[in-house]
């Protein structure tokens, strides 16, 4: 896994995409704060630009450090949810202009996965997770069932996990700065 991590920071810190299993489904990724990375993902992905990414970070620390204020309920939410919980927040900060939604909000997964969880706190910064097809076609339940066009639009696919069938994509829920919470995907 060492190796892995190692080529893939390389390519993060030259500002390129990777192709990478995540705690849920295997994700095109890059650097959250680097604004021609975050273009080249919605390129690769053929999504128009005003569909939000969602970003992951490897501890409630670096959730802190993208966030104005983490409302108090989003660590109860994440220290007792049974599946991967993906929350959107308002008033990210320190990220690419292009990756916040246009009401001022970034959807944002503390990563639980081992692989991503060392990459992320090796880079220093967040990064990109956004499912691994064109927008609009199904989301791959496998590395096999991934597109050569996403396969050859990335700069560097991780060899780690390809056998593992994904999991489910994550819960997705809207925090609010004074605590309301709506459910968007169970």
């Amino acid at each position: 896994m060492h190796n892995e991590i190692t080529k893939a920071l390389e390519t993060l810190k030259k500002g390129g995409l990777i192709l990478y299993p995540t705690d849920t489904v295997w994700g095109i990724g890059c650097d959250a704060t680097n604004p021609e990375a975050i273009d080249a993902v919605f390129k690769l992905k053929q999504r128009d630009d005003s569909k939000a990414l969602l970003c992951l970070v490897n501890d409630f620390k670096m959730l802190n450090e993208f966030v104005e204020e983490v409302p108090e309920v989003a660590y109860d939410i994440l220290k007792y949810a049974a599946k991967p919980t993906t929350i959107i927040y308002d008033d990210p900060i320190r990220v690419a202009e292009n990756l916040v939604a246009k009401d001022n909000t970034l959807a944002i997964r503390v990563a639980k996965d081992d692989f991503c969880k060392q990459l992320i706190r090796k880079f220093r910064r967040p990064i990109i997770s956004t499912s691994a097809n064109i927008s609009g076609a199904p989301t791959p339940k496998s590395f096999k069932e991934i597109s050569t066009q996403i396969l050859e639009g990335v700069d560097y696919v991780v060899n780690l996990h390809q056998s593992k069938k994904a999991e489910k994509p994550s819960a997705i829920i809207k925090l609010t700065k004074d605590g309301k919470v709506t459910v968007i995907r169970k």
